[in-house]
């Protein structure tokens, strides 16, 4: 499979007065996945249609590969579209259901279903490739889905909130097996999700969007150790921060708190979680929230001793 690179300029979409994609602009480099994340409403979804071409933008340029594809239908920009619903056709076979895509782009019938088991064996269902969708669970039907858009070998593939009909369990496997599969494949992808677990485990870079604009991209391990501002922090599942004065706020994260060193800080709640405790202690610094194991918090009374390590924390501006 030959990937490209995708990029758009300047992506402007309203609907009425409500610009849900406002001056849109995202790189992916061949072979890799960007994430695409951000709360519910913040224009993901839309960015990805005014991509995929299933929407017209009111300005700004995509382009894939070499070609301005902006004007072009769908059908033209020959990418592959994972939606969270599936979109299988359930009085198809597993085979029919990948071998569509093939064939609607005028391969013929043993040249599709060819591409097609291909396709299948690379999502590990070669074997159930007779089987009706409606006999599979919900994470095969989600693999059948990405197959049939990996069949046709597009440059780029596009998934709008993949794994968010599947329960917790099974998106934490698939998570896993989504990175191996993009590698495998060797396939551009830009992912839409909400789910900030999900982007750091399945991408290799993240753009972060709040209400229709890119606030912060990069790489994905970069983006969500150094946020750019309090909300991006926030969002991102930071919990510690700590007002400061001119519309500052100090980030402290996990890698800046030292436990058995320190001032004795006394604890004012603790929760148990199915790995140990979340803790609440009153710092020197302020209120501090950390999570331990359960053997860290076995040996935990009513202090902890606690140091803040002032050269991690981070100074940010306040945007909540």
């Amino acid at each position: 499979m030959t990937s490209i690179p995708l990029q758009t300029n300047d992506l402007r979409k309203a609907y009425g007065a409500t610009l849900a994609a406002n001056d849109v602009s995202l790189l992916v480099p061949a072979g890799r996945t960007l994430a695409l994340l951000g709360p519910s409403g913040c224009g993901k979804s839309t960015a990805l249609r005014l991509i995929a071409g299933l929407e017209r933008p009111d300005a700004g340029r995509v382009r894939l590969g070499e070609r301005d594809v902006t004007t072009l239908p769908p059908e033209a920009r020959h990418l592959g579209l994972v939606f969270q619903d599936y979109a299988l056709f359930p009085h198809l076979s597993v085979l029919g259901n990948v071998a569509y895509g093939p064939r609607a782009r005028g391969a013929r019938r043993a040249e599709a279903e060819r591409q097609a088991r291909d396709a299948l064996a690379l999502v590990g269902l070669a074997d159930l490739a007779g089987r009706r969708v409606t006999e599979l669970s919900g994470g095969q039907q989600q693999r059948v889905a990405l197959a049939r858009a990996l069949a046709p070998r597009p440059g780029v593939l596009l998934l709008d909130e993949p794994l968010s009909n599947l329960d917790e369990q099974l998106r934490h496997r698939l998570r896993e097996d989504l990175r191996s599969l993009f590698r495998t494949a060797g396939v551009t992808a830009l992912l839409v999700t909400h789910d900030q677990r999900e982007a750091l485990a399945v991408a290799d870079d993240v753009a972060l969007m709040r209400a229709g604009r890119v606030v912060q991209s990069g790489v994905a391990a970069d983006v969500f150790a150094r946020p750019a501002t309090a909300w991006a922090a926030a969002f991102l599942g930071h919990r510690n921060l700590l007002p400061e004065t001119g519309g500052q706020v100090r980030l402290v994260p996990e890698d800046a708190l030292q436990l058995g060193d320190g001032d004795a800080a006394p604890v004012r709640a603790r929760v148990r979680t199915d790995t140990g405790e979340t803790l609440t202690v009153d710092a020197p610094v302020g209120a501090l929230t950390l999570d331990l194991s359960a053997r860290e918090a076995a040996g935990v009374g009513n202090t902890l001793r606690l140091r803040v390590l002032p050269e991690r924390t981070v100074l940010l501006p306040d945007d909540r």
